[in-house]
C-alpha cells in the first residue's frame, strides 16, 4: 500500500490524546473512525474538537466555514470491529495499562486488514511488550504524540526490532503529510527521548520547590521567560554550542554534584495527590483553577498556535 492509498485512519480511544490525534488527521481531510467504550466520551470528544477548531479560527489558522467539513471527516463508533475493519493506519490511545493495550491489539488484529499499520501512543510502556500478542509484528510501532496533539508538531517514532523499514518510513511520511515533525528514536528505552528529559527537569523543579528556592509562580515565570523562549528557537545541544562547550563543561563541573539525583519522588508531589490537588481537573494543583473553567487550556492553545506561526516546521 502506497502513501496515497492511506485514507482511512482509526483512533482507538477518544480521551485526552485520542480526540486531538483524530482532529489532526481530520483537518487534513483524512477519513477518521474514532472509537471508545461510551457514547458520552465520544460526544465530549466531538464537542472538544469543535472548540479546538474555533480556537484555530480565532488565531487565523483555520477558516470558520471549514469547521463543519472537518467534523464530517470524523465518524464515531462503540463497536471495535466497525472501528478497525477498513483501517489503513491505526493509532491506539487508551490509558497506560499494559494488559489493556496488549489485549486490545490482539482483538484489533482479528478485525483489521492485514496491511493495516498498527501504532500505539504509549509514552512509557515498552513496545515489545504491548505488541507481544500481535502476529504481524513487522507492522507495529509506537507513535508518541505530545499534548495537545492537535498543536504540538513533534511525534516520536519508536520502531521495535521487528518493525519493517517500509512501515517506519511510511509512518514518518504520513505524519509529515499532516504537518507533524516525526522524530525517529534509534533505541527503545523507557520514556523514549522527550519524556526522559522533561522528567529530569520536573525532578529538579520539585526539589527546588521543597527547598524553598522560589515560589511556584516565580518558578514558572523564570523558565517561561528564559530557556522556555530560547528552546523554541535553538535546541539544547545548539545552545551548548553557542555558549561554548568549554564554558558549559565548567558550569556542569560546578553544578552536577549539587543537582537532585533522588530516585524517590518528592513528598511535595505525593502530599498534593493525597489531598486530591491534581491540577486543573480538580481545581487545584500548584495553582488554583475555578472548577469547570477551561480558559487556561484555551489560552494555552492560542499561545502555542501563535508560536507555531513564528516557528513553522520545516518540510
Amino acid at each position: 500500500m502506497g502513501l496515497e492509498e492511506i485514507t482511512n485512519i482509526s483512533i482507538i480511544g477518544a480521551g485526552l490524546m485520542g480526540h486531538g490525534i483524530a482532529q489532526s488527521f481530520a483537518q487534513r481531510n483524512y477519513t477518521v473512525m474514532l472509537y471508545d467504550l461510551k457514547e458520552t466520551i465520544l460526544k465530549k470528544a466531538l464537542s472538544t474538537i469543535r472548540s479546538n477548531l474555533e480556537t484555530f479560527v480565532e488565531v487565523g489558522l483555520e477558516k470558520g466555514e471549514n469547521i463543519e467539513k472537518i467534523l464530517l471527516n470524523i465518524h464515531t463508533t462503540l463497536n471495535l470491529q466497525e472501528a478497525v475493519k477498513n483501517a489503513h493506519f491505526l493509532i491506539e490511545a487508551v490509558p497506560e495499562d499494559l494488559i489493556l493495550k496488549m489485549t486490545l491489539f490482539e482483538e484489533i488484529e482479528k478485525f483489521c486488514p492485514e496491511t493495516t499499520i498498527l501504532a500505539s501512543n504509549t509514552s512509557t510502556l515498552p513496545g515489545y511488550e504491548i505488541g507481544k500478542r500481535i502476529k504481524r509484528k513487522e507492522r507495529f510501532l509506537i507513535t508518541h504524540w505530545f499534548n495537545p496533539p492537535y498543536i504540538i508538531p513533534v511525534v516520536e517514532i519508536v520502531p521495535s526490532e521487528m518493525t519493517s523499514l517500509k512501515v517506519m518510513e511510511k509512518t514518518i511520511a504520513l505524519l509529515s503529510q499532516i504537518g507533524k515533525k516525526p522524530v525517529k528514536i534509534l533505541k527503545e528505552i523507557p520514556g523514549f527521548l522527550v519524556n526522559r528529559i522533561q522528567t529530569a527537569m520536573f525532578r529538579e523543579i520539585l526539589s527546588l520547590l521543597e527547598q524553598g528556592v522560589a515560589t511556584p509562580e516565580d518558578m514558572d515565570e523564570a523558565i517561561k521567560g528564559s530557556i522556555g523562549i530560547r528552546l523554541a528557537v535553538i535546541g539544547p545541544l545548539q545552545t551548548m554550542d553557542m555558549g561554548g562547550l568549554d564554558l558549559i563543561y565548567k558550569g556542569m563541573k560546578n553544578l552536577y554534584p549539587l543537582i537532585d539525583r533522588s530516585s524517590d519522588i518528592q513528598n511535595l508531589l505525593k502530599e498534593k495527590i493525597e489531598r486530591n490537588e491534581l491540577g486543573i481537573k480538580t481545581g487545584k494543583g500548584f495553582f488554583q483553577y475555578p472548577q469547570q473553567n477551561h480558559l487556561p487550556l484555551k489560552e494555552r492553545d492560542k499561545k502555542l498556535l501563535s508560536l507555531l506561526t513564528l516557528f513553522p516546521i520545516k518540510e
